[in-house]
């Protein structure tokens, strides 16, 4: 199988699982995430923004629909339907609610959230009131919500990307279906749709032009509509590395080349990893790869638009490689390597531009860390353009993490901008230690539920009360950048901060100003 024929594997943004459960040890409510980002203050009057006549859609880990976040004061669920895909049944508010009723709610709605990604996501963004909003309250709480809950990944996609074993995968297939479904759903009910989306990977092209990205502009430009992307948390993780050749590097002999060296460390006990090359259109690349006993592999092209296996002899790995010199989604040069079983040690990739071009780039990135057994990583990365896909995605509106106590950025968090130049993130919003109906979180992937309860605020002053009835989510992204909170000693648009920090007051405070 060709680069571009299997769909590509997705993994969950969050980096720190639950540290306890409501009313129990580890966890104490913190709203000061929502306080940071302007959400509190609209909640009250004059505006009252709490998402009502709002969708939120979570294409996730499922949810966990019993708790009392997710219902309404009278004990009613707040969730019009869960689709799960791994059982391929729909369930719908009335089975819910009957669900609801029950002594055993799971006997009639046989659903759950086991890993509580979609949960905890689900909670931040449009959680209930909970005691009156001491115990919990989510930034849309009388939004309605829109749940799919995404099937693994199948073998043949776990398999070609090496992905594992441990790790929790999804497909871009799959992923795509959801997200249609929740269009589809808000158009039969009429009502506007917040997605909040909190998944990510390193395999695309890193310009917004794969598959799943394109599917999801294709619902952001829609009147009503509105998408959140996380960054993902690759920023300090050692998977990206950008390489640059021009005529001013090349002072050797007539008709000399230059190479630049790019050294993978692999780590012992890792099963098998991606590496995919981008390179500049229309310049040449070469390759040859070292491995860590000695032996090479040379003479590998862009333009050959083909695959090929190569044996070591004295390693056991195998690579598996696919050059193609117009990649079908972003029409850039790719060099997609698959290492199975690779030999612990320091890999090298050399890689030789024959044009002595003016200013020829190419970017390299290793699989997101979830995917991996062991560590892998560059050892010159560069942390910038560590964004993950489909963080690109051009009509979505993509946040990157910092932590409200301090107002720091997370290290871990994606950085911009696009590999073909865009700006991207449009902002950053909080996601370290947020409570969550399920304990307290860190990840990207919470950053985007605290902007998606937002922006259903948003939604509900502009499209339910009708101030602005004709809004999309590019026209969403702007008001959100208009109002964003920006330092006088940070020179915006930024590669960490976007074009400043969430705040859905000062959206309103802007406008007020005109």
């Amino acid at each position: 199988m060709a680069y571009g024929e299997i769909p590509f594997a997705y993994g969950l943004m969050q980096d720190a699982p639950a540290v306890g459960l409501p009313g129990g040890a580890g966890f104490a409510f913190d709203p000061n995430a929502l306080a940071e980002s302007g959400i509190l203050e609209v909640q009250g009057e004059p505006l009252s923004l709490t998402g009502r006549g709002v969708l939120v859609g979570f294409v996730d880990t499922g949810i966990r629909y019993e708790l009392d976040v997710f219902k309404r004061s009278d004990g009613a669920t707040r969730i019009l339907s869960i689709w799960d895909q791994e059982a391929d049944r729909i369930y719908t508010e009335e089975e819910i609610n009957q669900a609801l009723l029950s002594e055993n709610p799971r006997s009639i709605v046989p659903e759950t959230d086991e890993i509580g990604h979609g949960t905890a996501m689900a909670s931040v963004a449009a959680g209930s009131r909970v005691d009156e909003g001491r115990s919990y309250i989510g930034a849309a709480p009388d939004s309605r919500l829109l749940v799919v809950k995404l099937r693994q990944a199948p073998r043949e996609v776990r398999e070609y990307y090496l992905v594992a074993d441990s790790a929790v995968c999804y497909s871009e297939q799959d992923i795509s279906a959801g997200l249609r479904y929740l269009d589809e759903e808000a158009e039969r009910f009429g009502l506007p749709l917040v997605i909040c989306f909190g998944m990510g990977t390193n395999l695309a092209s890193h310009t917004g032009t794969s598959t799943l990205e394109r599917t999801i502009n294709s619902i952001a430009v829609k009147l009503g509509r509105a998408v959140v992307i996380c960054n993902g948390n690759e920023g300090n993780k050692q998977h990206h590395f950008m390489g640059c050749f021009n005529r001013n590097m090349f002072q050797g002999e007539p008709g000399s080349t230059l190479r630049r060296d790019v050294e993978i460390r692999v780590s012992e006990g890792v099963q098998g990893f991606t590496l995919n090359v981008w390179g500049t259109q229309p310049y040449q690349y070469q390759f040859s790869i070292r491995s860590p006993g000695g032996e090479t592999v040379r003479d590998i092209r862009m333009n050959t638009d083909e695959t090929a296996t190569y044996r070591f002899v004295y390693d056991k790995t195998i690579l598996y490689l696919d050059a193609q010199r117009v990649e079908t989604g972003s029409g850039a040069q790719l060099l997609f390597v698959r290492f199975v079983s690779p030999s612990p040690g320091i890999w090298t990739l050399t890689v030789t531009e024959e044009e002595r071009a003016n200013y020829a780039l190419f970017h390299a990135w290793l699989p997101i860390e979830e995917f991996l057994s062991a560590p892998v990583t560059f050892l010159e990365p560069s942390p910038y353009i560590t964004l993950t896909d489909p963080a690109a995605a051009g009509d979505a509106i993509s946040v990157s993490t910092y932590d409200d106590l301090n107002n720091s950025f997370y290290p871990e968090s994606g950085r911009g901008y696009t590999r073909d130049g865009r700006v991207k993130p449009d902002l950053a919003a909080p996601g370290v230690n947020v409570s969550t109906a399920i304990g307290k979180r860190s990840g990207s992937s919470i950053s985007a539920a605290v902007t998606g309860g937002a922006v259903a605020q948003f939604m509900q002053w502009a499209i339910t009360e009708n101030h602005l009835p004709l809004v999309n989510s590019l026209n969403v992204r702007n008001y959100l950048v208009r109002g964003a909170t920006r330092d006088l000693d940070i020179v915006y648009p930024s590669r960490e901060w976007g074009y400043g920090r969430l705040s859905i007051s000062g959206v309103f405070e802007s406008m007020a100003e005109l």
